[in-house]
C-alpha cells in the first residue's frame, strides 16, 4: 500500500468523488466492524475526532465507559472497486483509542503493535505470509446460504469441473486492484474449497490485508450469487480449511536472520529458537488460533490438518514445517491456524512465543520427519511429539494455564477472549445435535 498523507486522502476522495468512507476495525473475535461516514465528515476523521459506543462491541467495554475514538491509519486507505458510482467508497482501517488519548487494550490491532514495538526492540522485523482457505456454497431462492457446493472439483482442478473458477478469478482480479500482489490461486482438496494465495508483508499489513482479503472474498462471492464462508469445516468427511501462517524474522539491514547456510537444516539459533518457542506455547495460543467448537472438527487425523505437535524441513504432516526455500526466502510456516481465527490476535501470539523462545534459549526437540500419523502412540511417546488440544473447552483450559499469552494479550482481551469462549462452548454443549437424535432416539 501506499504512504498517503491527509491531503491526499481529502484530494483523491475528491477526484474519485467518494461518497462514503469505510472507518474499520474488529472486536476480539475477529468479526470486522465499521462505521460509515460521508465525505463531509472526512476531515473530522482524519483529525481523530470520530467516535463510537465500544459497549455495543463484542470485547470492549461496559455502558459506563462506552466512549472510544477512532484513530485511522492512513497508509490503509483504499477505494473498493466493487462499489460503483453514485456511491463509490474507501475505507480507512483505524487503531481504537480511549477518552484520555491513550491505545485502547482492548483492541486486538495494539495488541500486535505492542508485540511488533517489542520485536522492533529486540532488533527484528517480522513479515507474515498467509495463506487463507475458504468454501463457496450455493444460497437457496431467499438467498441464504446451504451447503451444498457449486462444483464437484478436486485439488488444483479447472473449469469447468471447477465451477468456482470465474468467482475466484473476480476475486483475484478485484485484490489486485486494492494493491495485492496475488501469487496463486487454486481449487483446494474439498469440493467447493478454495485458495487464494497473497504475498507476505510485515505482520500489522499482513493482518490487515487478511481482514480485507475475507471482505472482498465474501462481498464478490455475493455478486455470484454464492455464499463464501471460512467456518473451517462445514462439510463432514472432507478436509476442512486452515489459515497457515508463514513467518520470517529479519534484521535492521533486511537480512533473513532465521537463514544459516552452515547448518544441515539451513537454520540458524534464532530460528531454532523461535519454533521452540512455539512449541512451548502452543497449547495455549489455540484457543485463539483454533477459536470456534467447529475449529477442532478440522483438528483430526485423515485430513492433512495437524494434530500432533512437532516439526520438520521435510514433511508436512507436523505442526511446524520449514518450507524448501533458503537463503532470504527461510521462513517457518504453521500449520494449525484456521481462517475463523483473530488474525491480530493470531500473529500477536505468534510473535510473542517465538520470542520468547529466543529470548530464553529454547531449543526444539529433534525434528519429526516420518510421517506422524503412521507413528504408533509409542513411537510418538519417544521423540517428544504431544497432541494439540482436542475441543475448544480443552483450550481454553491450556489458554487459562500459560502466562505469556495473559501477558502479551494483555489483561482486558485475555479475561474478555476467555469469557467469551467459555460461554460458546457452554452454549454448545447443552445443545441437541442431529447426530445425538439419529443415534439415540429409536435406540433408547
Amino acid at each position: 500500500m501506499g504512504k498517503y498523507t491527509q491531503e491526499d486522502i481529502i484530494r483523491i476522495c475528491e477526484e474519485e468523488n467518494i461518497r462514503f468512507i469505510r472507518l474499520q476495525f474488529a472486536d476480539i473475535s475477529g468479526a470486522l466492524k465499521n462505521v460509515a461516514i460521508t465525505r463531509s465528515q472526512l476531515k473530522k476523521a482524519l483529525n481523530n475526532q470520530c467516535m463510537f459506543d465500544g459497549s455495543s462491541i463484542e470485547g470492549f467495554v461496559r455502558i459506563e465507559e462506552s466512549d472510544m475514538y477512532l484513530v485511522p491509519d492512513l497508509d490503509s486507505f483504499n477505494i473498493f472497486p466493487w462499489i460503483d458510482k453514485p456511491s463509490r467508497t474507501a475505507r480507512l482501517i483505524c487503531n481504537v483509542y480511549s477518552p484520555d488519548g491513550t491505545p485502547f487494550s482492548g483492541d486486538p490491532r495494539n495488541a500486535l503493535r505492542r508485540v511488533i514495538k517489542e520485536a522492533e526492540d529486540m532488533g527484528f522485523h517480522f513479515d507474515v505470509g498467509p495463506e487463507c482457505e475458504f468454501f463457496l456454497f450455493r444460497c437457496d431462492e431467499d438467498g441464504n446460504p446451504t451447503t451444498q457446493t457449486n462444483d464437484q472439483g478436486s485439488y488444483f482442478e479447472l473449469g469447468p469441473i471447477d465451477r468456482g473458477e470465474e468467482a475466484r478469478r473476480d476475486i483475484c482480479l478485484t485484490l489486485e486492484d486494492m494493491g495485492f500482489e496475488i501469487e496463486a490461486s487454486h481449487h483446494e482438496v474439498a469440493r467447493g474449497q478454495h485458495e487464494i494465495n497473497f504475498r507476505y508483508d510485515d505482520a500489522l499489513r499482513a493482518a490487515d490485508d487478511i481482514m480485507t482479503f475475507k471482505l472482498v472474498v465474501k462481498s464478490i462471492a455475493n455478486q455470484h450469487g454464492l455464499h463464501a464462508t471460512f467456518m473451517p469445516k462445514p462439510i463432514f468427511n472432507e478436509a476442512g480449511s486452515g489459515m497457515h501462517i508463514n513467518m520470517s524474522l529479519s534484521d535492521k539491514n533486511g537480512n533473513n536472520v532465521f537463514a544459516d547456510p552452515s547448518d544441515e537444516n539451513g537454520l540458524s539459533d534464532i530460528a531454532y529458537s523461535f519454533i521452540a518457542g512455539l512449541m512451548e506455547h502452543i497449547k495455549g495460543m489455540t484457543a485463539v488460533t483454533n477459536p470456534l467448537v467447529n475449529s477442532y472438527k478440522r483438528l483430526v487425523p485423515g485430513y492433512e490438518a495437524p494434530v500432533y505437535v512437532a516439526w520438520s524441513a521435510h514433511n508436512r504432516s507436523p505442526l511446524i514445517r520449514v518450507p524448501a526455500a533458503r537463503g532470504n526466502g527461510t521462513r517457518i510456516e504453521l500449520r494449525n491456524p484456521d481462517p475463523a481465527a483473530n488474525p491480530y490476535l493470531v500473529m500477536t501470539l505468534c510473535l510473542a512465543a517465538g520470542l520468547d523462545g529466543i529470548k530464553r534459549g529454547l531449543k526444539p526437540c529433534p525434528p519429526v520427519d516420518a510421517n506422524i500419523f503412521k507413528l504408533t502412540e509409542e513411537e510418538r511417546e519417544e521423540q517428544g511429539v504431544f497432541s494439540l488440544p482436542d475441543s475448544l473447552k480443552s483450550a481454553i483450559h491450556y489458554m487459562k494455564k500459560d502466562e505469556l499469552v495473559r501477558k502479551t494479550l494483555g489483561d482486558h482481551i485475555y479475561r474478555k477472549y476467555i469469557a467469551h469462549k467459555t460461554s460458546e462452548w457452554y452454549q454448545y454443549s447443552i445443545r441437541i445435535s442431529q447426530w445425538e437424535i439419529d443415534r439415540y432416539l429409536m435406540r433408547y
